[in-house]
């Protein structure tokens, strides 16, 4: 055997070797955080983390792999996730016998075969035309969900008991870290296959027709077909996704196949970068973490899930993963330290910035809707008087100093950045 092939194999080992272990030490995390998270609103917020991070990634399928943007993808999550509960409902019915802990691939396969049917005629475009009819499709699914009330339950939904159905290993999901240990198996699974079909032929000319679709056709392959396979493969695993809300919440309503829904797999997907096949999870954690923990705190968290959103597609377009990714070839070449220094020099500066926005929002937001005679209100966990100009002028200056700060040293850290990631002419480093 060559050098050249030996090098090769030895490459090949080590590369198979990485991912074997990054599967490997994903189970373990996903076994062990129950027993470092113990409190009972940890593993419930760690459910929906799980169930975000399967319909975030299948979403990428469409958007970051296939460049289908849609408005709609809402509309499979909560198909699969109605036939999921039907099918708990008629196991509670004893009208047969089927695992519970198998109903979200039921969900998947039923979210598949509503994506071929709809995906059939609106991957026949892309772009534009294909986000419109995406919405157009998911407006009326919303609509006819408050229609069809055989199936959906109307306004009401549809309920059922996952304790009644064959359980597993002495488990019946009678508690919500049962369903934890579920929903992990589950995304664990789904997360590897999705990984994998990223890998096949189809989903490396789904790649190819997001970027050039003209010459996908010239070397053979119908950009059609390459978008329909895409399209289907999200609607299965968005089903899967639904079939695990319907086993942890025990309810599907209108709610979970409208726009909202549709709009919110969007924000986790560009939060969390939808470049990277890692993106939708970070997406999913972060923005299940700002749904649930955040909202305990103010009513404002849409408003600054929405500014981050913003901020990411005018600022950093390629998400939160893709921040990390730019700090690769420093950290490559050892600079990483180099970095530290100014790094630190924008945290005094956008805290200011961040302290003086969210209290002036918090203070605005209060003073509409307090009650009658009320004056004080907590930010920061501080007391103020929101009649007073001294609060509004601290936040103020807070917002305006702090704004002018960043703004002034921002070319200084990106040079600095510039300089920890070069390289000289001759590709060492610089």
């Amino acid at each position: 055997m060559s050098v050249i092939a030996t090098t090769g194999a030895a490459t090949t080992r080590r590369a198979t070797f990485r991912r074997l272990a990054v599967w490997l030490v994903s189970a373990a995390v996903l076994l062990i955080l129950p027993q470092i998270f113990t409190s009972g609103l940890a593993v419930t917020v760690m459910n929906q983390m799980g169930i975000a991070i399967v319909f975030a990634l299948s979403y990428n399928m469409m958007l970051g792999q296939g460049g289908m943007l849609s408005f709609g993808h809402a509309v499979y999550f909560g198909l699969g996730g109605f036939f999921a509960m039907h099918m708990i409902d008629w196991v509670d019915q004893q009208l047969f016998v089927f695992p519970i802990y198998l109903t979200p691939f039921m969900g998947g396969l039923f979210g598949l075969f509503m994506a071929l049917v709809i995906g059939s005629f609106s991957t026949r475009r892309a772009g534009t035309v294909f986000a419109m009819i995406s919405l157009g499709i998911g407006e009326l699914v919303a609509a006819l969900s408050l229609i069809l009330v055989v199936f959906f339950g109307g306004e009401e939904g549809v309920s059922g008991d996952r304790t009644t159905g064959p359980g597993i290993f002495g488990f019946n999901f009678l508690q919500d870290i049962e369903v934890y240990y579920l929903i992990a198996v589950w995304v664990l699974v789904a997360v590897l296959f999705m990984y994998l079909f990223s890998r096949t032929p189809a989903g490396r000319m789904a790649n190819a027709v997001r970027d050039n679709p003209e010459r996908a056709e010239f070397v053979g392959y119908s950009q059609r077909t390459v978008r329909l396979i895409s399209f289907c493969a999200a609607g299965f695993f968005a089903g899967i996704a639904g079939g695990l809300f319907a086993i942890n919440y025990e309810i599907l309503t209108e709610q979970n196949l409208n726009a909202t829904t549709s709009g919110g797999v969007l924000l986790m997907a560009y939060i969390g970068g939808i470049g990277y096949f890692i993106g939708p999870i970070v997406g999913a954690v972060i923005f299940t973490l700002l749904q649930t923990v955040l909202s305990g705190y103010t009513d404002l968290w849409v408003l600054y899930v929405g500014l981050v959103f913003l901020a990411t597609v005018l600022y950093v377009p390629t998400g939160l993963t893709g921040i990390m990714m730019m700090h690769v070839p420093a950290w490559r070449l050892g600079r990483l330290r180099s970095l530290v220094v100014p790094y630190l020099t924008m945290v005094i500066p956008v805290a200011m910035l961040f302290c003086g926005l969210v209290g002036l929002l918090e203070m605005f937001h209060y003073r509409n809707g307090a009650p009658t005679g009320e004056v004080e209100m907590t930010v920061f966990y501080v007391t103020v008087d929101f009649t007073s100009p001294l609060p509004w002028a601290v936040f103020t200056a807070l917002t305006l100093a702090g704004g002018y700060l960043t703004r002034r040293l921002a070319p200084a850290v990106a040079a600095s950045f510039q300089a920890a990631t070069s390289y000289d002419a001759k590709g060492s480093s610089a």
